[in-house]
C-alpha cells in the first residue's frame, strides 16, 4: 500500500505568503489544512526558522499539504532551502519528518525544514505564526 507523504511550511512557503514559490507549491501538492508543529520560531533576516521544542505550549503554526510527487518536489525544495549536499555544510536548514497536528487535533508526521543555525540574538515570535508576524 502506498503511503502518503506530507509537508508542513511555515513560512515563505504558506499559500498567503505571496512568493513564487508558495504558488508552486499550491500548484503541485494537496493543501490539507492548517496544522502546528511543536516549536519555537525566530525571525531570521527577512525570513522565519523554526527549531523543534518538547514544550507542547511552543508551537509554529503553518500548513500541511500532501506530496504527489515526493522525489520531484522535495528535490525543488531542498534546492530552494539551500539543504542538499550541494550546499556547504553546517546548512541552515535540515529537511526532517516531525509530528505535526492537525486542526481537528489529529496527528501525523510531515517533512518539514527546521532552522539549524544558532539562534541566540534573533527575534523570537512568540505568536508562532509569520504570516501574522510580518
Amino acid at each position: 500500500m502506498f503511503m502518503s507523504e506530507f509537508l508542513f511550511v511555515y513560512g515563505s512557503l504558506r499559500a498567503d505568503s505571496g512568493s513564487p514559490m508558495a504558488q508552486m507549491l499550491a500548484e503541485v501538492a494537496v493543501y490539507q489544512g492548517h496544522a502546528v508543529m511543536s516549536g519555537r520560531l525566530y525571525e531570521v533576516a527577512g525570513y522565519p526558522g523554526a527549531v523543534e521544542s518538547a514544550d507542547p505550549a511552543e508551537t509554529v503554526h503553518g500548513e500541511l499539504y500532501r506530496i504527489v510527487d515526493p522525489s520531484v518536489l522535495l528535490a525543488i525544495l531542498d534546492q530552494y532551502e539551500e539543504c542538499s549536499a550541494e550546499f556547504a555544510a553546517p546548512q541552515e536548514y535540515i529537511r526532517k519528518r516531525l509530528t505535526v497536528r492537525l486542526a481537528g487535533g489529529s496527528l501525523l508526521r510531515a517533512w518539514c525544514y527546521v532552522y539549524q543555525w544558532e539562534v541566540e540574538g534573533l527575534q523570537r515570535i512568540v505568536s508562532g505564526d509569520y504570516l501574522g508576524y510580518r
